[in-house]
């Protein structure tokens, strides 16, 4: 893979890279699609990393169906699909995690202590092996961004972050991967994630409490957190929540600008 990108960039190719964990659907194809309109080739990485899950997570049931994405992303004319093995990634005398500070310690990195790490860690191996000019996220995922933000600017990589409007279902529900671990019962009781998202925002645009009118929403679902957080100048309103067995994120943006 790296001799490869290495090739294109000595040829003149922008690479864009899409970093997945597979399950691809709608989002990732948004993220695809502005990776082509804005490089020569792209990469999309399948990678289901275990240094980002704790021991009690699902990394072992989260969903890989390699060939259905194959497919999906042959459809849409990627240049490169990486889909490494772990040992790859992660040899045998591998040592190595990023820290990301104190802006990965607060939500999903109080939750899930050690994620942020293990997703800073992959993601500059990625970046590495795939040597992209822009790289792709969606800004469901908008701690993370911010993260990513930061890991740029203080290791003096010269990638460009991307972050691109959260795809949601006719249903509003944001598209994850994780949706398809959710029964029929769950995916309706999953819309109440941001339907109260979206009451937080109207009671902020009233100068109410956003995270009371969002909490006051949630219909039963059972919160890891829900905040106010400023991501690098963006002021967003975020949840996680758990529906029956599955975690899910979702955030919106109150003040400021994600991209």
């Amino acid at each position: 893979m790296q001799e490869q990108a290495i090739a294109w960039r000595h040829a003149g190719d922008d690479i864009g890279l899409v970093p997945t964990m597979g399950a691809l659907h709608a989002g990732h194809d948004s993220l695809v699609g502005r990776a082509r309109h804005d490089n020569q080739r792209v990469v999309v990485s399948i990678f289901v990393n275990p240094m980002q899950f704790g021991p009690h997570e699902d990394f072992k049931k989260y969903p890989r169906p390699f060939e259905q994405d194959r497919a999906r992303m042959e459809a849409l004319g990627v240049d490169a699909i990486f889909h490494p093995p772990v040992d790859q990634i992660y040899p045998a005398a591998f040592k190595t995690r990023v820290d990301p500070g104190p802006l990965g310690e607060v939500l999903e990195g109080k939750s899930r202590p050690g994620h942020f790490g293990g997703v800073l860690t992959v993601v500059l191996k990625l970046l590495n092996l795939t040597q992209p000019k822009r790289a792709y996220f969606g800004q469901k995922d908008a701690q993370q961004g911010a993260v990513l933000q930061r890991l740029v600017r203080d290791l003096d990589l010269t990638v460009e972050i991307r972050m691109l409007p959260t795809v949601r279902d006719t249903d509003g529900l944001a598209w994850s991967s994780r949706n398809v671990l959710l029964s029929a019962g769950e995916r309706a009781e999953a819309l109440a994630l941001p339907r109260a998202l979206h009451a937080g925002a109207d009671a902020f645009s009233r100068g109410e409490d956003p995270v009371l009118a969002a909490r006051a929403q949630l219909n039963g679902l059972t919160p890891d957190y829900v905040e106010i957080v400023n991501l690098e100048g963006a002021s967003v309103l975020a949840a996680a929540v758990r529906v029956g067995s599955t975690r899910l994120i979702d955030n919106v943006l109150l003040e400021g600008d994600l991209t």
